[in-house]
């Protein structure tokens, strides 16, 4: 269970990795964690331009290379005019924290307790 303030998500793996199935994959909430906060930039530009977007659908989708994916794919939906819809995700992507933070490749660092663990460098994807 991952606790985020006042609430709780259910992480596991599928049966056929070791877990019993009974939540989202890391990589899932991941995915969904990217799709859920776009939507909700899109939505910030879309209600400051008095734009309305009933039927906004946001999907990743992600491409695993061994451990890690190599590619993610974010996919924006709507019956919407398609010119006015990418003009809005274009204008959106400022402000969707989540897409900003893996493109910009953060700084990820390990602890135990106090001590850093010291990793070797990260493999050439």
């Amino acid at each position: 269970m991952v606790q985020a303030r006042q609430f709780e998500v259910r992480v596991d793996e599928p049966v056929s990795s070791g877990g019993a199935d009974t939540g989202l994959q890391p990589t899932e909430l991941l995915l969904a964690a990217l799709s859920s906060c776009f939507a909700l930039a899109i939505a910030h530009v879309a209600m400051k331009r008095r734009v309305e977007l009933a039927d906004l659908r946001v999907k990743a989708t992600g491409e695993y290379d061994g451990p890690r994916f190599r590619r993610v794919v974010v996919n924006v939906d709507s019956s919407h005019a398609v010119d006015e819809l990418d003009s809005l995700v274009q204008q959106a992507i400022p402000f969707c924290y989540v897409s900003n933070t893996l493109r910009g490749g953060p700084e990820l660092e390990y602890r135990v307790g106090d001590r850093p663990i010291h990793l070797p460098p990260a493999s050439p994807g």
